[in-house]
């Protein structure tokens, strides 16, 4: 068993740092609003510390879920960061979907500091967490993803190295550039059998077990159709990590005619009012335009 930090204790780090001290790790936790931090000792026993340096002093692994690049760099960076309390062969595993840009750049920072840092962005949602079934992708050195797989898989239903520093953030693109096409997909579908006058429940019971079918589909249709969209990953979020896949495909040359639509049909959600419902909300837009 390992001694361990967690940084963030949102709705995908504090399920995750209570399935790491369930496992019998040693977990000490943080989170910028304190009572948070509380919260999950009271629900978990572990340890809360007020910074990260201080969460990461001892620390064989330090693992992170923040909001976006600099959040994550407020919790690596500084005297208070987490580099800062880590010692020499530590590692950094990295659980937040930032850019890849953020990741070369902390893993260069801790590469100077005789720390590892891997890139893990995680798939499955707030469900995903609370479960422990996430699937994670990651991107490091073998030697250090060996000493992590592990402990990571308290949470995980999958994990795999993908390749160097920054696979795992570039995986995690590919990941909502296939959610972002899914999602479109479906609304369409559920908004034509509603103009259509069919049963929507009765055509995904059919054509799910076809094709059609897909996560999106058997995990969202019902709530979709009874309006009821406060389930899982917020659009916010969502367009937060769009925005970093298009960048990417400005500087490696990728087409993503697709993901840029849909991109801009989110931006309609946020309009209306949407921004922290879930990403299924894009049906929600189809009905405005009636």
């Amino acid at each position: 068993m390992a001694k361990l930090a967690f940084l963030g204790l949102g709705v995908m780090g504090f399920p995750m740092a209570g399935h790491l001290q369930s496992a019998g790790h040693d977990v000490t936790v943080y989170n910028r609003t304190t009572a948070k931090a509380e919260k999950w000792v009271s629900a978990h026993s572990g340890h809360l510390a007020t910074t990260p340096c201080k969460a990461a002093q001892g620390a064989d692994m330090v693992m992170s879920c923040v909001g976006n690049d600099d959040d994550l760099r407020s919790v690596c960076l500084g005297d208070d960061g987490a580099f800062a309390g880590m010692a020499p062969g530590a590692i950094f595993v990295d659980h937040t979907t930032v850019s890849a840009a953020v990741t070369r750049e902390l893993y260069e920072a801790a590469a100077e500091q005789g720390i590892a840092f891997i890139d893990a962005p995680v798939s499955g949602g707030q469900a995903g967490a609370e479960n422990g079934v996430l699937s994670v992708m990651c991107g490091g050195t073998q030697d250090s993803y060996d000493k992590v797989e592990a402990v990571i898989s308290a949470y995980a239903r999958i994990c795999r190295r993908i390749g160097d520093s920054g696979a795992g953030q570039m995986t995690k693109m590919c990941n909502q550039i296939a959610i972002a096409g899914l999602v479109q997909g479906l609304s369409e579908a559920l908004h034509f059998a509603q103009k259509a006058g069919l049963d929507g429940r009765a055509v995904v019971e059919v054509i799910s077990q076809g094709a059609a079918g897909s996560w999106q589909m058997s995990n969202r249709y019902e709530t979709m159709l009874d309006d009821h969209f406060e389930h899982g990953f917020a659009v916010d979020w969502m367009r937060k990590d769009l925005g970093i896949c298009l960048d990417t495909a400005d500087e490696n040359g990728a087409s993503l005619p697709v993901t840029a639509l849909v991109d801009q049909f989110y931006k309609d959600v946020q309009k209306l009012g949407g921004g922290r419902w879930d990403t299924s909300s894009l049906l929600k837009r189809l009905q405005a335009l009636d």
